[in-house]
């Protein structure tokens, strides 16, 4: 390809002292990479120094920015090992709070805790001091409430568990306080910050990202992010290529307007719907094949979900922890073949697959979407609930062997957003850990999750995840195990000061 300035007259970009050098036109295309980078630049190319690796653009294909941004305004409790820290951390911030006001949190998790009980509203009473407190845990799929909170959210001894939910409960049938795959009840009363507060907030939360060497993001969100999603990039701010997975209970507002797979641009696209077939793991209610846990959407609904997704020719993304989950995600697949080309149906999670269930994944034309570093944070949780069964827990190897795409994420803030430490668990933690280690991926292998399988999963082969000519020009810059530099469209997104 020959280098030119583009026709708007935006001059090129050399991104050299990094490794391989790569030249990019002003729209953000990659014209040359290599040696001859520099030589290939026309006079008036800007010339930025970097470096380290060049590497294709890092991505990652299931990230919640609404939930990082509302931790930014409420407890980060993903660094607690014990219930004494977790409440540790109420009691401090009812010295701000008002009497009545919502002390809110995120990332507890009692797998860590010295006595793995599950907690109680008694515990966030006292700590609280009568306040409503509303804590999630880390996978989400529980949330721990005070006594004050399930009053004002209307819950009590005579309320059923919500469909495909449950209400734990107390010896005398009170709630303890633990409410399971039922976050819809607290939804609609808990305080949001408004807009130009919750501009703020994400757009500080990008540029974290950013700084993570991640050039692409996956997100499954409400429509309130895509909103400011769109404000951001109308106004300039957007520094990362994002892709929205809406929720199942958008689909019919996508229908009536007509939105397909792939609208939008390439800095900001509408993909698929997200719909929940189970639980979590560390909620055990993951639906396994031996009837343990719970299943969200029974088999017709889910028949009626896929017809609808293929008709409105918008990708389905089917959560799917538990090793029963993945086999009815598969079978309702079988059963709704699709010749459209870009028909793309992703197995969120796909912790535990059944290994003849592997290759039916590449039957369906199903991409598994998947979070290496949960099996670093769960590998003690998956030996005791799953025992023998964890040997088909996180089977990457078995589904690369297998020729099914893979598309890795890190399911954050479940787990940390950086995609090094997600490479590293793909490939030398499991040797390292002594968990089935036949498991692991090559580097290429674990690399192409981030970058060429991201790409694919999104309907972006063509134009994204390799550094090649005539691909957009998204680079991850690596010196010393850390992130140098992250290029977006050849606009550097972030840069490590010195």
């Amino acid at each position: 390809m020959t280098a030119m300035t583009s026709s708007a007259g935006i001059p090129s970009t050399l991104f050299v002292g990094c490794e391989p050098n790569v030249l990019a036109d002003g729209r953000g295309w990659i014209l040359a990479v290599g040696p001859g980078a520099r030589a290939a630049a026309p006079a008036g190319t800007q010339v930025v120094e970097l470096a380290g690796q060049t590497l294709p653009g890092l991505g990652d294909s299931h990230i919640h920015l609404d939930e990082l941004v509302h931790l930014r305004v409420g407890l980060d409790l993903h660094r607690t090992r014990s219930l004494a820290e977790v409440l540790e951390q109420v009691r401090r911030a009812t010295a701000s709070a008002p009497p009545d006001g919502w002390i809110l949190g995120r990332g507890w998790n009692r797998s860590l805790w010295p006595e793995p009980r599950w907690p109680s509203r008694h515990d966030l009473d006292q700590a609280g001091g009568g306040r409503p407190v509303l804590l999630a845990s880390k996978d989400e799929h529980s949330l721990w409430a005070s006594s004050a909170a399930l009053s004002r959210a209307g819950i009590t001894k005579a309320t059923p568990d919500p469909p495909d939910g449950l209400i734990d409960r107390e010896g005398d049938g009170n709630p303890s306080g633990i409410v399971r795959e039922a976050g819809q009840l607290f939804t609609d009363i808990l305080p949001r910050p408004g807009r130009s507060e919750y501009l703020r907030l994400l757009e500080a939360v990008l540029a974290d990202l950013a700084a993570f060497g991640l050039c692409s993001l996956h997100t499954m969100d409400p429509s309130e992010t895509l909103f400011c999603l769109q404000r951001l990039q109308a106004e300039g701010r957007l520094p990362l290529r994002v892709v929205v997975n809406l929720p199942v209970g958008t689909l019919g507002d996508a229908e009536r307007v007509g939105i397909r797979s792939g609208f939008g641009g390439p800095l900001l696209r509408i993909w698929g719907i997200k719909a929940f077939l189970d639980g979590s793991l560390g909620s055990l209610t993951a639906e396994m094949l031996d009837g343990s846990g719970v299943a969200r959407i029974p088999d017709p609904e889910l028949d009626h979900l896929i017809e609808r997704c293929q008709a409105a020719e918008l990708n389905l993304c089917l959560h799917a922890i538990g090793d029963g989950a993945v086999r009815r995600a598969l079978t309702a697949l079988e059963r709704h073949p699709t010749p459209w080309p870009l028909w793309r149906p992703r197995i969120e999670h796909a912790q535990c697959v059944e290994e003849g269930d592997l290759a039916r994944f590449r039957s369906t034309g199903a991409v598994a979407s998947m979070q290496p570093l949960h099996a670093v944070s769960d590998r003690e949780t998956a030996d005791a609930v799953w025992g023998p069964t964890a040997a088909h827990a996180y089977s990457w190897a078995g589904l690369a062997r297998a020729g099914v795409p893979l598309a890795f994420g890190s399911d954050a803030p479940g787990e940390s957003p950086d995609p090094l430490l997600g490479i590293d668990a793909a490939t030398s933690w499991r040797a390292r850990a002594d968990w089935y280690p036949d498991q692991a991926l090559t580097e290429a292998q674990a690399l192409a999750g981030y970058t060429t399988g991201l790409a694919f999963a999104a309907g972006m082969e063509r134009e994204c995840g390799q550094l090649a000519p005539g691909y957009r020009c998204d680079l991850t810059v690596v010196g010393d195990g850390a992130v140098n530099a992250t290029v977006v469209g050849g606009r550097v997104a972030f840069l490590r000061a010195g």
